[in-house]
């Protein structure tokens, strides 16, 4: 709370630029909320000098670290683990395959283009899992700059509209069942928005359907990869920074430094505090249900979450230099398409191969 008031007038200015952007993506849900808000903020950013320091500025950097983990807290409410481990099982081997070529076809591009390591990260798990919701849960681990998390989840949104827009015409054109456009959606669509979108656009299209519930539970459970994969690199930051730290220790020889080279892995950076909390609300959530409490008791925590996310968004957008950000947004455009197109071309394969579709 102390940190809270600290930086309030900071939260509080992220906070009202959120509003707006909030209700915008409610409105126009394709585009979402975290979209608007860091647009907004950069615009701003283009007309406002913030102070170099002072209660504002970090109240902004906090808003963009922290209130963004709160929201991947929060998100782990949305989160029942039951019904996924029994409605998403079949959609499993999809998932894993989709995820895993997105990863491997990022890794690729980052060698290929000669990417920064932190926007490629974000650019693979923001296109394997779940958009925007990967892209915050990542960002603090790999300790990402604002402008990689403004231009991935550019990259993301750009995409989630064309695959919004595209996508049931798409499944009409390859004679789709219902239940496979709901498997296809939530394997082959980025941010949940977009998921419900695209979902959504198809019941109309075939009065009767149910794709939607099949999407948003596949959905769901991809949402679950943030776990594993936010750990994994992690753990991965940590050896790099223990690396780096053995480094330096044996090239200026001093004990001093080799102690600190020893001590350069944590348990909390390679299992960091938020992530953990993550878990336990989903937990909490699937054994609550369990029990007998009714589902709507959580609406309140995800909804809070995804305004944290359209604050965070903001904090980002008022810390993200526009110009530069278009200037350079060629190589992870191309990154996020290749992503993309491979992730539906899988998604697609798999259905075939397993006789989903």
């Amino acid at each position: 709370m102390r940190a809270i008031q600290q930086n309030a007038l900071g939260i509080g200015i992220c906070a009202l630029i959120a509003l707006p952007c909030w209700f915008l993506g409610e409105a126009i849900p394709v585009v979402g909320g975290p979209v608007f808000a860091i647009l907004l903020g950069m615009i701003i950013a283009l007309f406002w000098k913030q102070p170099s320091r002072g209660s504002v500025q970090t109240g902004i950097g906090f808003t963009a670290k922290k209130i963004l983990q709160y929201a991947v807290i929060l998100l782990g409410f949305g989160l029942n683990l039951a019904q996924i481990a029994r409605v998403g099982a079949e959609s499993l081997p999809i998932i894993l395959s989709t995820i895993s070529t997105a990863l491997i076809v990022a890794y690729v591009m980052h060698k290929l283009l000669h990417m920064d390591s932190a926007i490629s990260t974000l650019i693979g798990v923001g296109s394997s899992i779940c958009g925007g919701s990967a892209i915050a849960a990542t960002a603090p681990v790999i300790r990402a700059k604002d402008e990689d998390i403004a231009q991935s989840i550019s990259v993301i949104f750009l995409f989630n509209v064309l695959a919004a827009l595209i996508f049931p015409t798409l499944g009409n054109l390859l004679g789709m069942t219902n239940e496979g456009f709901g498997l296809f959606a939530g394997t082959a669509v980025n941010d949940t928005s977009s998921v419900t979108a695209a979902a959504s656009a198809w019941d109309g299209m075939h009065p009767g359907s149910n794709a939607l519930d099949d999407a948003t539970i596949v959905k769901l459970t991809r949402t679950l990869a943030i776990i594993p994969i936010t750990l994994v690199l992690s753990m991965l930051v940590a050896r790099r920074d223990n690396a780096k730290f053995a480094a330096e220790a044996a090239k200026d020889h001093t004990v001093a430094q080799h102690e600190n080279a020893l001590e350069g892995f944590s348990l909390k950076r390679a299992f960091p505090t938020f992530i953990l909390f993550f878990i336990l609300a989903s937990v909490i959530t699937t054994f609550a249900v369990a029990f007998g409490t009714d589902v709507s008791f959580f609406a309140p925590f995800k909804t809070l979450s995804k305004f944290f996310i359209v604050m965070a968004m903001a904090a980002i957008g008022l810390n993200t230099d526009i110009v530069k950000l278009v200037k350079s947004g060629g190589k992870p455009i191309l990154m996020g398409f290749c992503c993309w197109v491979a992730i539906t071309l899988v998604s697609l394969g798999m259905q075939a191969l397993l006789g989903l579709w």
